[in-house]
């Protein structure tokens, strides 16, 4: 019989997580500005003959949408005929619902948890899944003695909840672990620090980097990979889809020019993206212009650990959705019971859940024109954090 305690933090964690969660996108910190203005014209309007579009990010100004501020910033969308506002959340939006209710015309967010919505009766559509690998990780010290997910039976596990849960749900039902206390943990590792967590939430890109730029008390330098032992959910097999681009299901299949508009985006932000592969410094310093507050190595790690999850693209190019990763994260989605007994959603979603229409489109083109849209030689980057990610 499974045995879950729920635990709680103190009232300012929770406070964090009540206000920031709730678009949750597995992790991220710092401030940005309220918008990225669009094409040059800083605001939502038309700028000459370009279309305006919204575009609804899960989270704050980071590097982990490097790939859409650097197709604002390098023309890629002006090029394309569009007039794109760039809007961040942090809390206060839950981009599927904002793209749902008409509010923006293309949303980013992660598959699980709008499958979710989509049960519910969002009309939204999968047009482009850009991380092709999840980024969620399960951390503790080495010295805890948690080296597989068995062997978080009876230990206290860190989670943001809201969402973002459910890969470390899917280990915990498939190791048949049962005996465990849920902890909601803030977006840090304040309180796995502390020592309040036995293993704790981090994303490869955010979290994980956090404790590597702080200082280890008992040596006084940084703390080391080795000093962590992690769980990645790519390796468990219970890894799901996570950033994607989603557009309206509705005005894709009764308004041409949307649809025409659907390629267009895609389009520029594979370039966004395939610019990031090429130039993470440049790409990070990017998005700190466009407002985030993020140190100067941590924007740069995040940037360089994005591009794994993308490259190399082993489905076709960019963007396009692997019908098997799909199957095995909607099977998840349907399988994969939380504490309390509840799963994401109760039946396959409909066709419209996703299509590699618009995307083929856009890869079709971008290799007509001699863009590498694979990236078979990536290679990543050698980052080196400062303390504090600074």
């Amino acid at each position: 019989m499974r045995t879950t305690r729920r635990t709680r933090l103190g009232a300012g964690a929770i406070g964090l997580v009540a206000a920031l969660a709730l678009a949750g996108c597995g992790g991220g910190s710092g401030d940005d500005e309220a918008t990225a203005g669009s094409g040059g014209s800083g605001g939502t309007g038309g700028s000459g003959d370009l279309t305006p579009v919204k575009l609804q990010l899960q989270w704050l100004t980071q590097a982990q949408f490097s790939g859409y501020y650097a197709a604002l910033d390098q023309g890629y969308y002006e090029e394309a005929g569009l007039d794109v506002e760039i809007i961040p959340s942090g809390g206060d939006i839950v981009p599927q619902d904002a793209l749902a209710n008409g509010e923006v015309d293309y949303a980013i967010a992660w598959v699980p948890k709008v499958l979710g919505s989509i049960e519910q009766g969002a009309e939204i559509t999968n047009v482009a899944q850009i991380f092709e690998r999840s980024a969620t990780l399960q951390v503790s010290f080495a010295d805890a003695g948690i080296d597989s997910v068995a062997d978080l039976e009876g230990k206290s596990i860190g989670s943001w909840g809201y969402g973002n849960e459910w890969e470390l749900f899917a280990g915990l039902n498939q190791a048949g672990v049962e005996d465990f206390s849920i902890v909601q943990q803030a977006f840090d590792m304040n309180a796995f620090l502390a020592g309040d967590i036995d293993a704790a939430q981090a994303m490869t890109y955010n979290e994980y980097a956090q404790l590597l730029e702080t200082e280890n008390p008992e040596t006084g330098e940084l703390y080391q990979p080795e000093d962590f032992s992690v769980i990645d959910w790519n390796d468990e097999g219970t890894a799901m889809l996570q950033d994607a681009i989603w557009a309206d299901a509705g005005r894709l299949a009764d308004d041409p020019e949307y649809a025409e508009t659907t390629v267009a985006f895609i389009k520029a932000s594979l370039q966004g993206w395939i610019y990031a592969r090429d130039n993470p410094q440049e790409a990070a310093d990017i998005v700190t212009a466009a407002g985030s507050t993020l140190g100067t190595s941590h924007q740069l790690w995040m940037a360089n650990e994005v591009n794994k999850l993308i490259w190399p693209s082993t489905s076709g190019g960019i963007g396009l959705i692997d019908t098997a990763a799909w199957d095995a994260t909607v099977e998840m989605a349907k399988q994969t019971s939380n504490e309390t007994g509840a799963t994401i959603i109760t039946a396959d979603p409909p066709d419209t859940a996703y299509s590699n229409e618009y995307v083929q489109q856009a890869l079709d083109e971008l290799a007509e024109e001699g863009v590498d849209v694979e990236g078979a030689d990536y290679a990543p980057v050698e980052v080196e954090l400062q303390p504090g990610g600074n």
